[in-house]
């Protein structure tokens, strides 16, 4: 009976578990990254009919709360009395 032993020692044993490791983790990642592209929420372009007008951002911040109504006032008249210059 013939063995072939090519002397690859603990050192070579190791680095096979090792890159079996990585090869297995990196097939796995590919797997979750491709699943979660397909999966993945599809987020579609901002509609480029209807800009959003400094007005409309202040009433949309008006209406959250985070101004009060004097303020709202107040800004809402000088964005106007920018424009009409």
């Amino acid at each position: 009976m013939m063995v072939y032993d090519h002397d690859m020692g603990w050192w070579g044993f190791a680095g096979m578990g090792i890159g079996m490791a990585v090869f297995w983790a990196a097939v796995l990642f590919g797997i979750i990254v491709t699943a979660m592209y397909l999966v993945g929420e599809r987020r579609s372009p901002a509609p480029t009919g209807h800009q959003r007008t400094a007005e409309d951002i202040l009433a949309a911040r008006f209406a959250r709360g985070e101004i009060d109504e004097a303020e709202y006032r107040e800004r809402i008249n000088t964005l106007r009395d920018h424009v009409q210059r």
